[in-house]
């Protein structure tokens, strides 16, 4: 028999939603943040030749600058004041729950519960002000490197270029805590997909474009198609795909009552880790082939020159190492965000306990067993979902990305806001259960 909270959901259409007056501001709210967020990635940093920086970008758009300029929703190629994106945040993030886990006086942080929480919440933010300081000064640094980049080189440039990028990305990481609070869904990782999902059209006019020219066939377009749904609904399936542990609590007796014992499940995620580990691969993978950009390659070695082709898209190189990192992010990830430990205990606190596994260091043995067997079936599925579109690139020469850290990033963030916005209007609809009630026992009282 279906619960109430799901015979609530069921019900769920657009006049439930009409209703709900405060679901409504939060989104409005929300889009109204990402229009401005929009905006931004238009406004060009002063003092910048912008032919000249779009002939730049364009010879390394292969490198990191391509990848941070998708993230970025083309803030990168315009070098707009949005230019460093939410990235910086997103690092400072990553970098803080590494040390939560190494540092113990971070581990006891973590453990007080919400003034922990605000506490390294206030660290990661002066972290991202350094990591966006050092950014903010080598791409000011780097501009001045270009022939014609920048109109009038020198130190007031660089301070406003420094400045101007800082400002723009403690900006959006405002505007990011702005939405999580006063708007529906997670707002950093709403920005990120805002980016990603406003170059979507562009990629898909260009290969329609292709179609057009003759370039691609009719066939290769709709099968390109088709293996797009097939790829979405793949992910829509992974990311919610969950292995359920059974958790049996025994009975309890609260005065003269005796309570049964309650069950429950310990949700373990096939895909703990996200898109960190794909964000990691990119990045550490196309550094090389960007730095040997920005210098001189005429005078690198033979042998350099050689292992930096062999990194290119579609190399078999680059695919073997792409792949194999990709793995290893997601065991490394995995690991520093669930601690099978520290889940046995506070199951051992609340007197909960697997059947058939006692209470304590056998639990988490068996708990990190089923975690290790489910990782490997979640990196073998962001292995295939991000290999898919360099094949495809190699194989037709579509610029359309199917797959990898984009279509991961907008897919996961869209089931996210969904389930939000069915949570809001649940609980719109108790809330009218539970006024409907209470007029109904005045009435009876009188």
């Amino acid at each position: 028999m279906a619960s109430a909270a799901e015979q609530l959901a069921s019900n769920l259409n657009f006049a439930t939603f009409a209703k709900a007056t405060d679901l409504k501001k939060r989104i409005w709210f929300t889009l109204g943040a990402l229009l401005v967020y929009r905006l931004g990635t238009y406004i060009p940093i002063p003092g910048l030749n912008p032919d000249a920086f779009a002939q730049a970008f364009k010879s390394q758009s292969g490198g990191v600058l391509g990848m941070f300029n998708v993230f970025a929703g083309g803030a990168v190629e315009r070098m707009a004041i949005f230019a460093l994106g939410i990235m910086p945040y997103i690092s400072a993030s990553i970098i803080m729950q590494l040390m939560t886990s190494v540092v113990p006086s971070l581990e006891a942080l973590k453990k007080e519960g919400e003034q922990g929480r605000k506490i390294i919440n206030q660290y990661t933010r002066y972290g991202t002000v350094l990591l966006a300081l050092v950014q903010a000064y080598g791409i000011s640094i780097g501009l001045e490197s270009g022939n014609g980049i920048v109109n009038n080189p020198g130190i007031f440039f660089q301070v406003s270029t420094v400045i101007t990028l800082v400002g723009g990305t403690m900006f959006l990481m405002w505007l990011g805590e702005q939405i999580t609070a006063r708007g529906i869904g997670n707002g950093i990782s709403l920005i990120i997909m805002a980016g990603i999902v406003a170059g979507m059209p562009r990629a898909i006019s260009g290969t329609l474009e292709l179609g057009r020219t003759g370039a691609l066939s009719t066939g290769v377009i709709l099968g390109i198609m088709v293996l797009a749904i097939v790829v979405i609904a793949l992910i829509v399936f992974f990311e919610r795909a969950q292995r359920r542990l059974l958790i049996q609590y025994p009975k309890r007796q609260v005065g003269n009552r005796m309570f049964q014992g309650d069950t429950s499940h310990l949700p373990l995620k096939l895909n703990t880790s996200g898109v960190i580990p794909p964000i990691f691969a990119s990045s550490l993978l196309l550094l090389p082939a960007t730095i040997a950009g920005f210098s001189n390659t005429t005078n690198l070695p033979g042998w350099m020159s050689s292992v930096l082709a062999s990194l290119g898209h579609g190399q078999p190189l680059y695919l073997i190492f792409y792949g194999a990192m990709i793995a290893f992010f997601t065991f490394f990830y995995t690991a520093i965000v669930f601690n099978p430990k520290e889940t046995a205990d506070q199951l051992k606190k609340h007197s909960g306990f697997i059947p058939g596994y006692r209470p304590g260091e056998r639990t988490a043995d068996y708990i990190d067993y089923v975690l290790t067997r489910i990782t490997v079936v979640g990196a073998v599925y962001l292995v295939a979902v991000c290999l898919l579109p360099e094949f495809l690139i190699t194989a037709t020469g579509v610029p359309f990305y199917l797959g990898g850290t984009s279509l991961l990033i907008v897919v996961s963030v869209t089931l996210d806001t969904v389930a939000q916005i069915q949570g809001h209007l649940i609980a719109h609809q108790y809330e009218g259960l539970i006024k409907k009630s209470k007029l109904r026992g005045g009435k009876r009282s009188r």
